[in-house]
């Protein structure tokens, strides 16, 4: 097999939640050594699910974060067992230290020492105040690469906020753009944009701090305030206002230039179909899939303007026809007819879909807590240095040995000690399992 393309390089993780997990994940992906510095006596908030050990009650009639451990059985480690742990912590290694001791710390040091990289997504001034911030990492290592991504950044008078995903999706603006008209704000379910892309901006500025090391041999800190990466994605609304003065509204399902543009019921429970027409030939199109209907020739819908109008009217005609078809159907149909169209997919659909399956994005991993399941793939496909799933998700501290033996170099007689004081163990604290949900 060819190298990966940052096969040799070491990554500390010592992420939470999302964002930091994300971007250390692609590292993992591309090659990188990742190791997760992590504790058996207290679990950073969202680290290896929301509760270490949930209540098997919980499992069988709870929401989402609950329901998706395997056949909802929490097991003897469920905090290896957590679906939304296991899908970014593959190709990962984990080690475990107390780091609210002096040892643990210098052991954090010494593995800043022979690493190239540090993604941390903690609170703003939370590894600083341990002394594993960028300047104490920096002493001990000058050309380590410190991605330091907080919700609002390391600099600022909102820097020390708390805040997740929602929050920052508020802040942004995100929420009431992609709120439907008929709804309150508080009442859309929540997306957590901010942490996708702040994952994805995190791993490239990660990159570019290795490409001005290889040039200069220095590394650096590189701040990432996770809310500046979602609102360029916004920059249509944001520049709205700024040349006009304008408050956009939300359109929900709609677009400002294309109309019909939605997602229609289909034929079937629960099925629906998104279809979008921009322009006076795909509308040629769509009238030729449907028929030619008598109502597609008025005058109300002769133009894009006009029929950009009239929507609410329109979609109900269209509903009329997409309930009595299924939703691939459709697709199908109008697709034929050079029409935007597609199935609003479950995850059962996802799985199914013969485009997916034949690209064979999805990917076979065995794991001893989790046992065998398909798992999303890699993000991209590299023709000269593929890449794949090759370590299901690190369990908590599998790879003590051989972190601290061959990377650290510490003596069996050294190993054995830090056993005994508690730094090296795959098991939580007992005190920590009947906390619930772990604080940060």
């Amino acid at each position: 097999m060819p190298k990966l393309p940052l096969e040799g390089i070491r990554v500390i993780d010592a992420t939470v939640v999302w964002a930091g997990p994300y971007a250390s994940s692609i590292l993992a992906d591309m090659g990188a050594e990742v190791i997760r510095v992590e504790s058996t006596n207290f679990a950073p908030y969202g680290g290896r699910g929301l509760i270490l050990r949930p209540p098997e009650s919980t499992l069988k009639t709870g929401g989402l974060l609950m329901a998706g451990y395997p056949n909802r059985e929490a097991g003897a480690r469920p905090w290896n067992r957590n679906p939304y742990f296991n899908h970014h912590a593959r190709n990962k290694l984990s080690m475990t230290a107390k780091l609210n001791t002096p040892k643990g710390l210098e052991i954090f040091k010494r593995l800043a020492e022979v690493s190239d990289i540090v993604i941390d997504n903690n609170a703003c001034g939370a590894q600083e105040r341990l002394g594993l911030g960028y300047k104490g990492l920096q002493e001990v290592n000058p050309k380590i690469i410190y991605v330091g991504m907080p919700g609002l950044g390391n600099k600022g008078i909102w820097k020390e906020r708390i805040g997740l995903g929602r929050h920052l999706e508020e802040i942004a603006g995100h929420t009431l753009l992609r709120k439907y008209p008929d709804l309150e704000p508080g009442e859309m379910s929540d997306i957590f944009h901010c942490d996708a892309t702040a994952g994805a901006i995190g791993a490239f500025a990660a990159l570019l701090g290795l490409y001005y090391r290889q040039r200069t041999g220095k590394g650096q800190f590189i701040d990432i305030s996770q809310i500046e990466t979602v609102i360029p994605q916004l920059g249509e609304a944001v520049m709205d206002y700024v040349m006009n003065q304008r408050v956009r509204e939300s359109l929900g399902n709609r677009d400002e230039w294309a109309a019909p543009c939605g997602v229609y019921r289909c034929r079937g429970e629960d099925r629906w179909v998104a279809i979008t027409v921009f322009n006076d030939k795909e509308w040629q199109g769509f009238c030729r899939a449907l028929g030619n209907p008598s109502w597609t020739k008025e005058e109300k819908f002769s133009t894009q303007l006009s029929r950009w109008k009239n929507q609410d009217e329109m979609d109900r005609l269209i509903e009329s026809w997409t309930i009595n078809k299924e939703d691939y159907e459709v697709m199908y149909l109008l697709q034929k007819e050079g029409v935007a169209a597609g199935p609003v997919m479950d995850e059962f659909q996802c799985f199914q879909d013969p485009q997916l399956r034949e690209r064979g994005y999805f990917e076979q991993v065995t794991h001893v807590d989790c046992g065998t399941h398909l798992y999303p793939g890699m993000h991209w496909k590299m023709s000269r240095t593929p890449a794949c799933i090759r370590k299901p998700a690190c369990r908590l501290g599998e790879d003590n040995e051989y972190v601290y033996k061959q990377v650290l170099k510490f003596s069996d007689e050294e190993y054995e000690g830090l056993e005994k004081e508690g730094h090296i163990g795959m098991d939580y604290h007992p005190s920590i399992l009947v906390r619930g949900a772990a604080k940060m």
